[in-house]
């Protein structure tokens, strides 16, 4: 993910976004990983982002990312939708900056509920944030 402004919005990327190979080693260390579900979004034969899941602490997490372009047409919440019944496990989380608006409202839309709160570390900001915490029952 280059592009700055959605690394702010994201707010938790890793350390360094432009190191490509850290990037590369990141991906294959998520995709060999058996509990990852991992999907790739595309219209009309572009691909425009990914939707994901992983396990954290014991519970299922969500993540989805939309290329800026592509941003503000539903393909979000539209791929959310269709990845949900994929993941068996309840309940499933998904977590964003509590600033990032258009993420919670793809949870939302979704069927999430907001359930709290937690601080982390944004390395995308500099700074600990805090972080809205939504979970599908």
């Amino acid at each position: 993910m280059q592009d700055s402004e959605q690394q702010l919005q994201a707010a938790f990327v890793s350390e360094d976004p432009s190191d490509h190979a850290a990037h590369v080693a990141h991906w294959q260390k998520i995709l060999s990983n058996p509990e990852v579900i991992n999907r790739t979004i595309v219209v009309d034969d572009v691909v425009v982002g990914n939707v994901g899941s992983w396990v954290m602490e014991g519970v299922r997490q969500i993540t989805y990312w939309i290329g800026s372009d592509y941003c503000g047409n539903g393909y979000a919440t539209a791929a959310v939708l269709k990845f949900l019944p994929l993941i068996l496990e309840r309940p499933v989380e998904g977590r964003c900056a509590f600033d990032n608006y258009a993420s919670a409202r793809v949870l939302e839309k979704a069927g999430f509920l907001k359930v709290g709160t937690d601080r982390y570390f944004a390395n995308a900001r500099g700074e600990e944030i805090e972080e809205l915490i939504f979970q599908l029952p």
